[in-house]
């Protein structure tokens, strides 16, 4: 398509109300000042210097230059980026007008509008996402509509989703895959408390953000296990409802009367493809795939990745049972298993993924440092390099000299002139410290000595002798109130 020219552009840039009309006269004085002719009638040119001098992104600008003006704003926000477009619904990168603060923003297309079945869905996604505040499930801020657009505005999350980063990098280090799947099992934990069941866990639904903390995201296909309310499967007659490729057995039979542990299997398959690569049953028809997860057993892990640990594959066999009664009871004890692994095998990992932020993370110590909790929270919390995504170290291992190394743990490294009680355990630190500020901010008193019968004596005397200015004293100011109050009845009467 043909670029605008520059006369038509600017009009399209007026009309969107992208920029303010000051900021771009200014811009253009600037342009007139700086630019060649030939520079000036370039329309690419000027969409370029608005995009560099930040007026413009360039998603807006490449709409503007389509000829495309209208639809930049959703009430309060402005559109920034198209960041992808899924079965039902478009995302976009958005700013809020006044706050300043960047969302991602769903918007059902205006076909779908009409489809009761799609609006319900959007809607439920956005009833699920409100019941739950966790870490590691990306939260919803508000639900609009203007016009015929419907919007669900979101939590925006830099980063990659666990499909994109196999796609691009291949199959994962067995610790990063542990890991990523123990915080997705955290933030499933917690939906399942509130009475969620996700009913769509893939690769692509869990996003990893640049702090290497997994975010659970599209609850479109959630439902309630506690309503009494019709689910929507039944209402519109849909019995299938998910991914083919992370289907539980019991989900392609009966959508709606699933549990937690329909979350488990799928959670499962996506740690057989973060492993691999590849789902389990990748090969078929669709019909086919299906049929493979009721009765086929998936083909080994250590078929593809032949230096798998066996108690790793052991823990993903598990969790893709095809009975629900012989996989892990709750998302809780998948967590707990993937936790004990890591441990075993000389890695830590920020223990506060998971547990609500720093609140969760000092619960994770003092669950620690007692002995107590269950098996994620009495891990190190040691996370080396900050930002990495693998949010992953080397603990120092069993047998190792006492001294840390770099990214292992030094509160569980032998620490030289610490002594530990009998239990083994060396002394909580956080209790140390708090004690030592205590004491110091205690007044120092100095200890008495013992007093000879002498000095007592002497003291008892000094107690009991009154000097005779206090009885002067005592005697005029009896006399003083006295007169005072004689001269007060005479004056009255």
């Amino acid at each position: 398509m043909d670029k605008p020219a520059v006369d038509h552009f600017l009009d399209l840039v007026r009309r969107s109300e992208l920029v303010e009309r000051e900021q771009l006269n200014r811009l253009l004085a600037q342009l007139r000042a700086e630019a060649t002719a030939e520079q000036q009638a370039d329309t690419a040119f000027v969409a370029d210097r608005l995009v560099q001098a930040g007026l413009l992104t360039p998603w807006q600008c490449e709409q503007l230059l389509a000829g495309r003006y209208k639809g930049f704003f959703l009430k309060k926000y402005k559109l920034l980026n198209h960041l992808g477009t899924g079965g039902m619904s478009n995302v976009y990168l958005a700013e809020h007008l006044l706050m300043h603060r960047r969302v991602a923003i769903k918007v059902l297309p205006k076909s779908r509008v009409e489809d009761s079945s799609y609006l319900a869905r959007f809607r439920r996604e956005a009833q699920a996402a409100a019941a739950l505040d966790h870490r590691n499930i990306v939260r919803a801020y508000d639900i609009d509509n203007e016009a015929n657009n419907h919007f669900l505005v979101m939590e925006y999350v830099e980063g990659r989703d666990l499909q994109t980063i196999v796609q691009e990098e291949g199959p994962l280090d067995f610790a990063r895959a542990a890991n990523y799947t123990r915080q997705a099992a955290e933030g499933l934990e917690h939906a399942h408390q509130a009475g969620l069941i996700h009913r769509d866990v893939k690769p692509a639904n869990l996003l990893i953000d640049q702090n290497g903390v997994v975010k659970v995201l599209d609850l479109g296909l959630a439902r309630f296990s506690r309503e009494d309310e019709s689910s929507l499967t039944l209402a519109y007659q849909e019995n299938v409802l998910g991914t083919a490729d992370y289907l539980a057995p019991e989900q392609a039979v009966d959508s709606h009367g699933v549990d937690a542990r329909a979350d488990i299997y799928s959670l499962g398959c996506t740690l057989y493809f973060l492993l691999t690569g590849h789902p389990p049953f990748p090969e078929g028809t669709l019909p086919q795939r299906l049929l493979a997860h009721q009765r086929t057993p998936p083909p080994d892990v250590r078929v593809d990745r032949p230096d798998a640990p066996e108690d790793l594959v052991a823990i993903c066999t598990k969790m893709m049972a095809k009975k629900p009664d012989d996989r892990y009871a709750s998302a809780r004890q998948v967590a707990d298993a993937l936790a004990e692994w890591l441990r075993a095998h000389g890695h830590s990992f920020d223990s506060g993924v998971g547990l609500g932020g720093s609140s969760g993370r000092l619960a994770a110590a003092t669950a620690t440092s007692r002995g107590g909790g269950s098996s994620a929270r009495r891990l190190p919390a040691q996370v080396e390099g900050g930002n990495s995504p693998n949010a992953i170290s080397h603990a120092t291992r069993p047998g190792s000299s006492g001294a840390v190394r770099r990214g292992a743990n030094p509160q569980t490294a032998e620490r030289p002139g610490v002594a530990k009680d009998p239990s083994g355990r060396e002394p909580d630190p956080l209790a140390e410290i708090l004690a030592e500020a205590i004491a110091a901010r205690r007044p120092r008193v100095e200890p008495l000595t013992a007093l000879s019968d002498e000095q007592l004596e002497s003291y008892r005397r000094r107690r009991q002798r009154v000097p005779v200015w206090l009885w002067l004293a005592v005697g005029g100011g009896s006399l003083l109130a006295v007169l005072l109050l004689v001269l007060a009845l005479l004056w009255g009467g």
